[in-house]
């Protein structure tokens, strides 16, 4: 122990260079955020589900958090509860023991509202459709306006997502 306490003293640290974020991904949050408020008078809350998925997707998701990210400069936040939320985004397949959930919070997000879908397995099951305990796609159990493929989706792609999602879909109101 001494010896590795005498040898970090004298080694530099090993840490990764700073990376900025790139002028696209500055213009891109611009634009979400343009587009969130003209469309809701406000910033974007999103709620995020996780319907039974393998957590590859919540990495990306999470990532959109973090400092080289931080969506929340541009005004998008992620909210605890889908009272408050504009945007359920929805993650894996869904499993037989996340359906009742994931439609509670549906009917739990007031209107109007946008449902989307990340990753490959959300649109259709992906490696898990065919198993007893998934149900399928989340358009199965919910209806979705927008599908982010990739497995997982990097999240600029989640961003580029959002954007075309409110510059070119209408909200959902419930139809049922």
């Amino acid at each position: 122990m001494r010896k590795l306490l005498f040898e970090s003293l004298v080694r530099a640290p090993m840490t990764e260079r700073v990376r900025r974020p790139d002028a696209a991904m500055d213009e891109l949050g611009v634009a979400i955020d343009t587009a969130a408020r003209r469309r809701l008078g406000r910033s974007l809350s999103i709620r995020a589900v996780d319907a039974g998925s393998c957590n590859g997707c919540e990495l990306e998701i999470h990532a959109l958090n973090n400092a080289f990210y931080d969506i929340e400069r541009f005004g998008i936040r992620f909210v605890a509860s889908p009272r408050h939320a504009d945007v359920l985004l929805v993650t894996g397949p869904v499993t037989r023991n996340m359906r009742e959930a994931l439609q509670r919070t549906y009917d739990a997000t007031p209107d109007p509202k946008w449902v989307v879908s990340v990753g490959n397995c959300g649109r259709d099951g992906g490696c898990f459709a065919g198993s007893y305990a998934v149900v399928g796609g989340v358009s199965e159990v919910v209806p979705v306006d927008l599908h982010i493929p990739g497995c997982p989706p990097p999240p600029i792609d989640i961003l580029k997502g959002l954007l075309a999602l409110m510059e070119h879909t209408s909200m959902r109101t419930d139809t049922r």
